[in-house]
């Protein structure tokens, strides 16, 4: 089993990714949505603010109203369109948000430190939250019954809050708890580069045990998909790959390694 996680951030192209998943049945699935979140927020007059952690990881500032915004176009307009286009393309795809089963359990931080011109500052409004638990026996059953999981956020607390969680991380820890072989990391460049604007400066391999070093080379968002490689690699996952969504048979060549290996 491997588990493939698709971004939802300008550039990726999802639809190449179903097309190739379709004819599989040895796959479940965890989307973002972070393009489809900015545009439906900007439509209802809420425009995306982020925030950039002290390490440098670059993350959604999620208040109450952003938190609406943000189950809507995942767990709403995104986790139905993608569980239609499986079904259409042949796939007994069934969606699931993170609060179906108690599926991404996990806590809200209490605080969210942030670097705004030069100074640290607590942002204390915020609906971040950290994973504690995901529920993989759920995915295992539908998998075992032959439907493929499609798996989004948001998280849930035990008090029944709805927390933002990063969807890389969720599909690291879905990863360790189905002790899948690989984790599939797509996004909208070829993988791990040394010069972020140059593609030919892909990164093939990165050993596990070196992981920390090239933290040094990733920028933005690609920072939380080397943490989430770290966590899948210590829940037992035996290989992850950073791939592109664009070119064509995308999982094929994620799968022959054409990406940033991380084993």
């Amino acid at each position: 089993m491997m588990v493939v996680k698709v971004g939802g951030a300008e550039g990726n192209d999802i639809d190449n990714v179903l097309i190739d998943l379709a004819p599989r049945r040895d796959y479940v699935l965890v989307h973002g949505g972070s393009n489809e979140v900015d545009r439906l927020a900007e439509a209802l007059g809420r425009p995306t603010r982020y925030i950039t952690s002290p390490s440098g990881v670059v993350s959604r500032y999620t208040d109450k109203e952003t938190m609406e915004v943000f189950t809507m176009a995942l767990a709403g307009k995104m986790n139905t369109a993608i569980v239609a286009r499986l079904q259409s393309l042949g796939a007994p795809a069934i969606g699931l948000s993170g609060v179906d089963g108690g599926l991404i359990r996990g806590h809200r931080k209490e605080a969210v430190r942030c670097v705004d011109n030069g100074r640290v500052l607590l942002v204390k409004d915020d609906h971040s939250g950290t994973v504690d638990e995901v529920n993989a026996g759920l995915v295992q059953l539908l998998f075992d019954a032959g439907y493929v999981p499609v798996i989004c956020p948001p998280g849930v607390t035990p008090r029944g809050e709805l927390i933002n969680t990063d969807a890389d991380r969720v599909a690291a820890l879905v990863a360790a708890g189905l002790k899948a072989e690989t984790l599939v990391l797509f996004t909208n460049v070829p993988g791990l580069l040394r010069e972020p604007s140059d593609p030919s400066t892909l990164i093939p391999e990165v050993p596990r045990e070196r992981l920390s070093y090239f933290m040094n080379f990733a920028y933005g968002r690609m920072k939380k998909k080397l943490i989430a490689a770290q966590e899948a690699l210590d829940g037992g996952v035996k290989r992850v790959v950073i791939a592109s969504s664009q070119p064509a048979d995308p999982v094929e060549r994620a799968l022959e390694g054409m990406g940033t290996v991380i084993a």
